[in-house]
Parts: structure tokens; sequence; C-alpha cells
């Protein structure tokens, strides 16, 4: 079960991981120091965002590669 699951979404899950990763290193090196960014103003939002985002890239890659 576990392994048909990763096969079917292994990308997008990795898409996510990817991009959370890359949301918390953006909010901890660019941030925003004001606090009046929508996204980079708190770890979470940033964090989600780029999961988020990060997932929507791996589906469309996804996507492509099972046309073949």
């Amino acid at each position: 079960m576990i392994k048909t699951i990763l096969q079917k979404y292994g990308l997008i899950l990795l898409g996510v991981l990817i991009g959370g990763i890359a949301g918390y290193i953006y909010y901890s090196t660019i941030g925003c120091v004001s606090g009046t960014c929508a996204i980079t103003s708190k770890p979470i939002n940033s964090t989600v965002y780029f999961a988020v985002m990060g997932g929507l890239l791996g589906s469309w890659k996804w996507e492509g590669r099972s046309k073949k």
C-alpha cells in the first residue's frame, strides 16, 4: 500500500518536501524584517506557501511524465 502511494504520488511528495525546506530557508535568510510581508513574515507562512508551490510543480512534472 505504501509502495503504491509512493509510486503514484512520490514526485508530488518530494516537491512538497523540497518546497517546504526551501520556504524555511527563504524565511531564515531573506525573510521580512518589518513583519508586514504576508508570506515571509512568519516561518509557517513561507514554509506552507513554498510546500504548496513545490507540490504543484511536482504534480505538473508527474503529469507530463505519465503521458509518454
